[in-house]
């Protein structure tokens, strides 16, 4: 667990399917069975900031370690960082190798900035090097077709998307934050001030 990094704990029990009807409870639960990491198999949860991407990867996360697995939980800001602060290809091999030979990568967050030119393939080096070796989950705010547009090589994206889906599955997921539910809606006016909406009336 301490391997895995995971920023909170999260179980399967904790997320409310009651409010994602188009996410099925025995459907997910394939994912939370060896086979998941035997058979190499893809994951990509995509939705607003907010709805259990997260959680649900945590989750599991936490169950393949619980099954004697390696995980590792990375937020993909933290990768494009750390490729873009290597002063070396050296100091490249070190950050990719755990994260290609683990037993499940769960890569969180993709999309919420794009990446710069250096970062794509690296992405692809690490996405190539677990495919049929290695389970992947990854999360994101963007659709596949926007994908192409983060990373800034559509050919390169395409290789990427192309081994997470032969052996992967694709689950939008809808709904309105969690963070925000009960809470006033708010809105920025145009000099970026948080405005209540007593305050837009």
């Amino acid at each position: 667990m301490q391997a895995a990094r995971f920023p909170y704990a999260a179980t399967i029990d904790q997320f409310d399917f009651t409010l994602h009807p188009e996410l099925k409870r025995t459907v997910m639960v394939r994912f939370f069975d060896s086979s998941f990491v035997t058979t190499a198999g893809s994951l990509v949860l995509i939705g607003p900031s907010g709805v259990g991407k997260t959680h649900l990867a945590i989750a599991v996360g936490t169950k393949m370690v619980q099954l004697g697995y390696s995980v590792r939980f990375v937020m993909a800001q933290q990768v494009a960082n750390a490729v873009l602060t290597a002063a070396t290809r050296a100091d490249i091999a070190r950050l990719i190798e755990p994260l290609i030979h683990c037993d499940l990568l769960i890569l969180d967050e993709f999309g919420y900035l794009s990446v710069e030119p250096q970062v794509g393939p690296v992405l692809y080096e690490i996405i190539s090097g677990r495919y049929e070796k290695g389970a992947t989950l990854i999360t994101s705010n963007k659709s596949l077709a926007s994908w192409g547009e983060l990373v800034g090589d559509t050919a390169l994206t395409m290789a990427i998307i192309d081994r997470l889906l032969h052996h992967g599955e694709v689950f939008y997921v809808r709904g309105s934050s969690y963070r925000l539910r009960g809470k006033e809606p708010v809105t920025l006016n145009v000099k970026g001030d948080m405005l209540s909406a007593a305050e837009k009336l």
